[in-house]
């Protein structure tokens, strides 16, 4: 099976983003071939400007199927192919919520993504949700699929504390890490600042290494006593993966599906937007890295059914369904998810 990713290529730290390149690996380990077209320029005008390009591509090479991962780049696999190829669209935030400014706020102007999203839908084979919130924008129920992007365990492993000599970290400090931009609305860093300070700990450092280069993420999961993810919206934010992966505890505001990734896992604590709650699970949190040192986060990414393996299982049996190979089992193989 040969497939073809369209993806936004306007990324500055990297031409493809790490989690679209890590599912089309996961694919590649299953005997798929996968191609990539990057989408160049930002908002639908230029988006537009691809059609001719990926066109001409599609001309000179053959694809089984065409995976969009944005609902933007499957305006453009759409009206390339012109239904010559099956295009399955992946969901991946804003596409489907809008663009948050603030909790349960959208910018307004950002709402028409919304509506590309529901009217690309008769066109496409397929709409892959990352989480059950994402789904919410999905009519055409009989082709939709909730279906998060897995973590490769085989890259986030656990180093332990080895990390924090890698990183040039102190061993006696107690880490608090955000890995998000600092300066981006949605991501409201300053959620964990206001908390941290409210901690009143010298012990404490926050550490903020944006932006950091993939590789150097998991030594900084594996370093941090607690990791945090402070969004007010998000599909299914990969990092909590990851540092569910490499056993780290943390404190995650319900953006996206993080609240159902960390479940009841001890060490793993949902906060609310108010920083004197953000700040109380975190002093929670701190106190548990003390006492019982990491997590079983990667047991219950197993359990979740979460790892790059299992996930790239699900998405070639939805392939398979679209070319009338196979009926998915994605729905029932991939644990419920509940809306937060």
């Amino acid at each position: 099976m040969k497939i073809l990713f369209v993806f936004s290529g306007n990324f500055k730290a990297f031409p493809i983003s790490p989690f679209t390149k890590a599912q089309a690996e996961s694919l590649r380990d299953r005997g798929m071939e996968v191609d990539y077209f990057p989408i160049t320029g930002k908002g639908p005008r230029n988006y537009l400007k691809n059609v001719g390009p990926l066109r001409a591509h599609l001309k000179n090479n053959r694809y089984d199927i065409i995976h969009a991962h944005y609902s933007l780049c499957g305006w453009v696999a759409v009206l390339a192919s012109l239904g010559r190829i099956p295009v399955v669209v992946s969901l991946m935030g804003d596409d489907a919520q809008g663009t948050f400014t603030g909790n349960n706020r959208v910018d307004f102007k950002s709402r028409y993504l919304i509506f590309l999203t529901r009217l690309i839908q008769p066109f496409v084979q397929a709409v892959i949700s990352k989480s059950a919130n994402l789904e919410k924008a999905v009519w055409r129920k009989k082709i939709s699929h909730i279906v998060p992007n897995g973590v490769r365990l085989d890259q986030f492993k656990i180093h332990g504390r080895a990390s924090r000599e890698v990183l040039g970290l102190h061993d006696a400090k107690k880490y608090v890490l955000f890995l998000g931009s600092p300066t981006d609305t949605n991501k409201n860093f300053t959620l964990v600042q206001s908390a941290a300070q409210l901690l009143n700990n010298a012990e404490v450092e926050l550490l903020n290494p944006y932006p950091v280069a993939p590789e150097q993420v998991v030594h900084y999961l594996n370093a941090a006593d607690v990791f945090t993810l402070c969004s007010y919206g998000e599909g299914s934010p990969n990092v909590v993966k990851e540092a569910m992966a490499c056993n780290c505890p943390m404190v995650v505001t319900p953006a996206g599906d993080a609240a159902w990734v960390v479940g009841q896992e001890p060490g793993c604590y949902v906060a609310s937007y108010d920083p004197a709650d953000f700040a109380d699970k975190l002093t929670q949190a701190l106190r548990f890295a003390a006492e019982q040192g990491r997590t079983k986060g990667r047991e219950r990414i197993h359990a979740l059914g979460l790892d790059a393996e299992a996930v790239a299982e699900k998405i070639e049996s939805i392939y398979l369904n679209v070319l009338g190979l196979e009926k998915p089992e994605t729905k029932q193989n991939l644990v419920k998810q509940e809306v937060f």
